[in-house]
């Protein structure tokens, strides 16, 4: 007997009016970023050859809603609200008492959760005058956001994306492209920076804190360039704090409360955007949830890296911001789901996870396949390898609760699709594709370069 799909949807009118921002509910005040120079904490005029003052302000702000611009919210509405989903399928294959339910971001045009804060950065940057964007990205996902934002609001984007990724993903640099996009492989012969890990290392693979270097390079050199970061600041989070806010909606709609929300974490973006809205219910004492970090085993910042200052970037361009860190200088292995292949984390997730607010788990690349597979063959959607760290985990307490013989209700973000990663597929489906080891020493090695603050 075919088992239904059930699918919860909002009207377009429902699309949230103002970001969810954390920082009004945390018992504590963020550590401050401090200036990579004299170890200060960094004022607005620090930050404004990077960014528009309207995106410094959210960065600082503390109150708890931030209202989203007509124009910001009539760009959502290609696309939002996202649709939110019960896997019955998947329960079925798991036969298990427990409800699992996930929240699809793959429907936007570029086909991520990473929109949600493009289009917000290109509105601010036009709105500021500003003619011309450079970002890094890692699988992609990011740069395909902002590419798609940038053609929105008619602006120039110069994409740095990570040299594995380039080679990995040709159909992601091509996406980029046709939105109007220039994109290069970093480290790239465009920059300084590029040129100097080239002459090192002339085979690098790339990771995402050299290209954030050079996106820094580029736009702290141009006085018609700002720089865009697709993830780790504060508010990249609190513009991805719209799939929470519909979530909570849905669910309700559902007749149910989630245990156990779970995201895929690299900088902590989809995973903040889900969960915050969550977790600050939880800070408020209104409700309690149990909330996951997945990360892959290869880049384990959460699970193993050390809560302190470090740059964002390889080159120590970036102010110093407080967060889990395996050291600016560690490159992580050429695994598939590059948007997690990151050294860091985002503050507020790193200071969640240092409050116990939330927890982490490392994953190996070979069981998270595993689990895309299996979610595309009962669901129907392949799953972005990124958002496959969180399937891998939503299926283990799935079974946990098959054990237990108890129901449990189970959220988490698919972040993405994952039509341009065929190829990992391809190696996965052939028994080829490899788990790396956690790097000890490697990351022995790059926490001893930690900048003395």
């Amino acid at each position: 007997m075919a088992i239904k799909q059930t699918k919860f949807t909002l009207d377009e009118a429902r699309i949230p009016r103002a970001w969810y921002n954390i920082v009004a509910d945390l018992p504590v005040a963020p550590p401050p970023v401090l200036h990579p120079g004299t170890g200060q904490p960094v004022g607005p005029d620090d930050l404004a050859p990077l960014f528009p003052m309207a995106l410094i302000g959210q960065e600082v702000s503390g109150e708890r809603e931030i209202e989203i611009p007509e124009p910001v919210r009539q760009a959502y509405a290609l696309y939002r609200p996202s649709p939110l989903f019960r896997a019955h399928r998947l329960e079925a294959a798991l036969d298990t008492p427990a409800h699992i339910y996930y929240k699809y971001e793959g429907v936007s045009p570029a086909g991520s959760h990473k929109p949600n804060t493009a289009i917000a950065q290109a509105f601010f940057n036009k709105q500021e005058g500003v003619r011309r964007l450079a970002t890094e990205t890692g699988a992609g996902q990011w740069g395909s956001a902002l590419a798609f934002a940038g053609a929105l609001f008619g602006l120039e984007v110069k994409v740095y994306m990570v040299r594995v990724s380039y080679d990995q993903k040709p159909y992601r640099r091509i996406l980029m492209e046709t939105y109007g996009a220039e994109v290069v492989p970093s480290p790239s012969p465009t920059t300084n920076y590029g040129r100097q890990v080239l002459a090192e290392t002339p085979d690098s693979p790339g990771s995402l804190g050299m290209a954030i270097s050079e996106a820094v390079e580029d736009a702290a050199t141009r006085d018609d360039t700002r720089y865009s970061l697709g993830s780790v600041l504060n508010h990249v989070l609190l513009h991805q704090t719209v799939i929470g806010l519909e979530a909570q909606e849905q669910m309700a709609m559902a007749g149910e409360r989630p245990d156990v929300i779970i995201g895929c974490t690299g900088g902590g973006s989809n995973f903040s955007g889900l969960v915050f809205p969550f977790v600050g219910e939880k800070l408020r004492g209104e409700a309690d949830y149990r909330v996951i970090a997945v990360e892959p085993e290869a880049a384990p910042s959460l699970t193993r890296g050390v809560y302190t200052y470090d740059f964002g970037d390889t080159g120590r361009m970036t102010p110093l911001v407080k967060m889990h860190t395996l050291g600016h200088d560690f490159v992580p292995e050429p695994i598939h789901a590059g948007g997690l292949r990151y050294h860091g984390m985002a503050p507020l997730v790193s200071l969640l996870k240092e409050r116990g607010a939330i927890e982490a788990q490392a994953v190996h690349q070979r069981p998270t396949f595993e689990a895309g597979v299996q979610f595309a063959r009962t669901e129907g959607i392949v799953p972005a390898p990124e958002a496959a760290h969180a399937i891998r985990v939503a299926v283990d307490e799935a079974l946990a609760a098959k054990a237990e013989g108890r129901r449990r209700v189970i959220l988490f973000n698919l972040s993405g699709h994952g039509h341009f990663d065929l190829s990992a597929y391809e190696r996965h489906l052939a028994g080829t594709l490899e788990d790396y080891e956690y790097p000890a020493e490697k990351v022995a090695a790059a926490l001893a370069a930690l900048p003395r603050v």
